[in-house]
């Protein structure tokens, strides 16, 4: 990559983490449904693993999560029984989310839409019923308090709304990646080398 591809790279990522952090922070109102709300930040850590890489996936994962624990640390109850914040959980959670984004749907498989509309729908899975599995387990261990959300508030109030309204979220973040984004045509060069696209026919296609 030249000098001014590198500017524009790191100076793209920048506005876009940005812009979304902004957006999902000071507009919550206008991005949830059924009291969940579209997780912008929790689908471009996604689509930037997809697409990019593990490398770029933990940077953008990493600093994405350190924005979140500033402006949106969940509350948990805790060993006094106050309600305390949970800083380190968001960072935490998008690098495991950048990691399985990364890896899990590009081994042998070509980096296409269909796969990374996939990836983003386990991810989302994984990432909401490991949370209410810490969850259960804190309140019922640590904190003896109560788990109050019934199946169908954990299912189709939390699970499945937050599913999509991150499937929703994905089409102009997309976009916004395909044709503006840090890399021409969605492609890292380092990453293509790397993998040796276009050379090894094995690599799988839909």
């Amino acid at each position: 990559m030249s000098k001014v591809e590198i500017v524009r790279k790191y100076a793209l990522y920048s506005v876009y983490i940005l812009l979304l952090t902004c957006i999902q922070v000071s507009f919550p109102d206008k991005l949830s449904f059924n009291s969940q709300i579209a997780d912008l930040m929790f689908v471009f850590v996604v689509l930037v693993s997809y697409y990019f890489g593990l490398i770029d996936g933990i940077v953008i994962g990493l600093i994405v999560g350190i924005l979140r624990d500033c402006f949106a640390a969940p509350a948990i109850i805790g060993f006094n029984g106050n309600v305390v914040s949970s800083v380190g959980i968001g960072a935490f959670a998008l690098f495991g989310v950048s990691v399985f984004s990364a890896t899990v749907f590009t081994v042998r498989i070509k980096r296409k839409f269909a796969f990374a509309l996939l990836t983003l729908v386990c991810a989302t899975l994984l990432y909401k019923f490991f949370g209410h599995g810490i969850i259960f387990i804190w309140t019922k261990i640590f904190s003896g308090s109560l788990y109050r959300l019934s199946f169908k508030e954990l299912i189709i109030d939390s699970v499945l709304t937050q599913l999509l309204l991150n499937v929703i979220a994905f089409l102009p973040i997309y976009v916004l990646l395909r044709f503006a984004g840090p890399y021409k045509r969605l492609e890292n060069p380092k990453l293509q080398a790397q993998e040796g696209r276009g050379t090894d026919n094995s690599w799988l296609t839909i």
